[in-house]
Parts: structure tokens; C-alpha cells; sequence
């Protein structure tokens, strides 16, 4: 009962992790800005950034299982 709030939040940071990564890989390689009015370095940075933090966490969460 427990490990079941651990699983639901695992898997929430991986979805959200996952998807965020493949927008923005997919942003990058049509050349389109990943956020408007922002560098393009800097926004894909960033995003890139936030996707890894959500899939370690997701692993982490996975983990405390």
C-alpha cells in the first residue's frame, strides 16, 4: 500500500519527462523554436534540463519501491 503513491509518481515524472525530451528533440530538428520570444539555445537548454530532472526523478521514485 504504500509503494503505491511511490509508483504513481514514478510514472507521472516519466511520462512528463519522456514527452518533454521527444518535443523538444523533435523541435530542435525541424528548426522551430522550442519556446517563443526565448534564445533557442537557451529554451532547448533549459527544457532538455527539465526532462532529465523529471526522468531522474521518475527513477527515483521507481526505486523507493
Amino acid at each position: 500500500m504504500e509503494s503505491g503513491p511511490a509508483i504513481f509518481a514514478g510514472v507521472v515524472f516519466a511520462l512528463f519527462g519522456g514527452a518533454l525530451l521527444v518535443w523538444t528533440v523533435a523541435r530542435v530538428r525541424h528548426g522551430e523554436p522550442v519556446a517563443h520570444g526565448v534564445n533557442p539555445v537557451a529554451s532547448a537548454a533549459l527544457a532538455s534540463l527539465a526532462s532529465v530532472i523529471a526522468l531522474t526523478l521518475a527513477a527515483w521514485c521507481l526505486t523507493r519501491v
